[in-house]
């Protein structure tokens, strides 16, 4: 399986987690951000675009390689 087609999952543990998406290439820049409350979940992926994400505040995130925890 290609990690352009890989799905992770990032399930909100407070209000105001930050998921940022960051681009591929030789500058690495934010290209999109979205905001989730308490509960809220959110199924992304991999993309031509996309090559890492960065999630900031207390969320669980699910992956093919397991599950995370953020720390606060």
């Amino acid at each position: 399986m290609s990690n352009q087609n890989e799905f992770f999952v990032i399930k909100a543990k407070e209000n105001g987690v930050n998921v940022i998406g960051l681009t591929r290439g030789s500058d690495t820049r934010f290209h999109h951000s979205e905001k989730l409350d308490k509960g809220e979940v959110m199924i992304a992926q991999f993309t031509e675009h996309t090559s890492a994400v960065k999630i900031r505040g207390k969320a669980l995130i699910q992956t093919s390689h397991g599950i995370m925890d953020t720390e606060e």
